[in-house]
């Protein structure tokens, strides 16, 4: 299992903490048979569970020249019409990707193309699937000249989250499916599309980054 390079370190702090409580507890005798294996089982599914956050996944990777490739693992939470008001200032079709606790949290970008547009966007901590968190939350936003289309990206933190990473570059030519970024526990994905766009995912559907088809592009 692959781990990505942004997780190394918060991996190493949850060892060392774990470390440092094991060795308290028995340095001052606090402990009895069941606490120790009580705490040794949590800590394990601790470390356990971050591990798997960080985990590059292997997939078998789609690649459409005039389709929208899922940017993310998770559920599809929004398929709605939105009035888009920081670059094109116009009406999209956006799909918000979920990402849950035990979803992969890395990005990838869901088509090929020159990134037209980028700008962070620091902000609050709520829920990830509130309609309001793509404007009122940390986020990113992206926007990429697909060759026919432009297509907007924004990488969204949520309740838990504390860190938006994104790779993405003014004036820089990505490939459909190669790393946008990473967001650090529990966020979301929104992907803004032309009104014309054939969706073709369902709200709650499970989606997988690099592999479900998203959308066709007219």
């Amino acid at each position: 299992m692959r781990i990505h390079k942004e997780g190394r370190t918060t991996i190493l702090i949850v060892i060392v903490t774990i470390a440092v409580i094991l060795a308290l507890i028995i340095a001052f005798s606090l402990y009895n048979f069941w606490i120790l294996t009580l705490l040794g089982a949590a800590s394990l599914l601790v470390l356990l569970q971050t591990l798997m956050f960080f985990r590059i996944p292997q997939r078998d990777i789609l690649i459409k020249e005039n389709s929208i490739v899922a940017p993310a693992d998770g559920r599809i939470v929004l398929i709605k019409e939105v009035e888009v008001n920081e670059y094109l200032h116009e009406k999209r079709l956006q799909v918000s990707i979920f990402m849950n606790m035990f979803n992969v949290h890395v990005n990838w970008y869901p088509c090929a193309g020159d990134i037209v547009y980028y700008k962070y966007h620091p902000g609050d901590k709520m829920v990830a699937w509130h309609p309001k968190s793509s404007e009122k939350n940390e986020h990113t936003t992206v926007f990429l000249n697909q060759g026919r289309h432009i297509i907007g990206v924004r990488q969204v933190a949520g309740l838990i989250a504390r860190r938006v990473i994104c790779k993405a570059r003014i004036g820089k030519q990505v490939l459909q499916c190669s790393e946008l970024g990473i967001i650090k526990f529990g966020s979301r994905v929104d992907i803004l599309l032309p009104q014309d766009a054939e969706v073709r995912v369902k709200k709650g559907q499970k989606v997988w980054g690099c592999e479900t088809l998203i959308a066709d592009l007219k």
